[in-house]
């Protein structure tokens, strides 16, 4: 752990998870932005996570708005847990196909950043200089209002998500549009709007680059 006057960088999920615990338990507006569900989901050596890392509002007054990489709703169980927070705990949740720092909000007084992971570890920095919250919150704002809705998004790309796996191991092999949508029953016009659509989900600017984003989010 390491810390300044206005900055600590905890080392691992769990170590973070002590220390916010009780703002968690506190916190009245909470915004995440992440590239999948598991960034924030800090578990205790079993596959349980807290329900203030998903996003669960524990109080009526609580506001959760979160905003997710498209790439998470190509992988339909990770879509569907979206639906289960945004139905059954409350959560505000918007799609972005742009890039995103990972961040968590509390109240507008602090910010988790996600670092990089490195040999399976991921550290955080949990920031509370107001200038640097202020910062992060404006950056956050700008996302949300060019994100996507939830349901919006899910119907928009239900078709894709379907073919997502066959079309990624088509890319991998190198086979050709013709041949691929043939297989797929598609047009060559429909599959190569297909592959854009895909492609545009992962936020990937190669053929190549969604199939390695694609394995990264265990959709192949």
């Amino acid at each position: 752990m390491g810390d300044t006057d206005s900055v600590t960088v905890v080392r691992s999920e769990e170590e973070l998870f002590r220390r916010t615990e009780h703002l968690f338990a506190t916190a009245t507006d909470v915004s995440c932005a992440a590239n999948d569900l598991w960034t924030f989901a800090w578990q205790h050596g079993t596959a349980k996570v807290p329900e203030e890392a998903v996003g669960k509002p524990h109080r009526n007054d609580v506001r959760v708005r979160k905003i997710y990489r498209a790439g998470t709703l190509l992988d339909p169980v990770a879509a569907h847990h979206l639906a289960v927070r945004r139905d059954r705990f409350g959560a505000d949740i918007r799609v972005t196909t742009d890039e995103i720092n990972e961040t968590i909000i509390l109240d507008r007084r602090l910010v988790i950043l996600a670092g990089e992971r490195i040999a399976g570890q991921r550290s955080y920095s949990v920031i509370t200089q107001p200038d640097a919250v202020h910062g992060v919150s404006s950056l956050f704002e700008t996302a949300w209002r060019s994100a996507t809705d939830l349901a919006v998004y899910d119907t928009r790309i239900a078709d894709i998500r379907q073919l997502a796996p066959q079309v990624i191991d088509l890319l991998g092999q190198g086979v050709k549009d013709e041949t691929a949508a043939r297989s797929l029953g598609l047009g060559v016009r429909t599959y190569r709007r297909r592959v854009a659509e895909l492609m545009d989900a992962l936020g990937a600017r190669s053929r190549f680059q969604a199939g390695v984003r694609a394995r990264e989010l265990g959709i192949v």
